[in-house]
């Protein structure tokens, strides 16, 4: 049975050989599945918002630009190759109605940041699962870089 490590919101874990990393609640969140074959390293990173403005920066997983960028710091020091790393993303739901503006769609804003921000970075996004107003929950499996997708009321995505 492979060990299972939760994630939390504004957190990431990092796993090598085995395990199973999961996040709960990505509404307007994406979870981000990080993965470096070869070695079977692999993070889950849950951000909330696309770009650090926080003065002081006390939390950089919390944004997808510092949160992106650390997460490949921690797995390159253990050996992991931007070459070789590829992601999955799942999340940035319009969960609610806001009138006023774009200021509502935050997971919008959240897919966009993500997308540019890995083109930036040289990083593949080889699977994606976005939008749409429902939760989800990710199961991602170090050993095989596959991750699931569990949504309430609906069938598993496996990708």
């Amino acid at each position: 049975m492979n060990e299972k490590i939760t994630v939390g919101i504004a957190d990431m874990k990092l796993a090598k050989g085995s395990g199973i990393l999961i996040t709960y609640a990505l509404g307007s969140c994406i979870g981000l599945c990080f993965h470096d074959p070869k070695l079977k390293l692999g993070a889950l990173l849950h951000i909330m918002l696309p770009l650090n403005m926080e003065a002081g920066r006390k939390n950089p997983l919390k944004y997808a630009d510092t949160g992106i960028r650390e997460t490949l710091r921690q797995m390159e020091s253990r050996g992991g190759a931007r070459s070789r790393i590829t992601v999955k993303i799942a999340g940035g739901a319009k969960m609610f109605e806001v009138n006023g503006g774009n200021l509502g769609n935050i997971g919008q804003r959240n897919i966009e940041s993500v997308h540019t921000i890995l083109r930036k970075e040289n990083i593949r996004l080889v699977g994606e699962n976005v939008g749409g107003s429902v939760a989800r929950t990710l199961l991602f499996d170090v050993d095989t870089g596959q991750g699931c997708i569990r949504s309430y009321g609906k069938q598993d995505i496996i990708f």
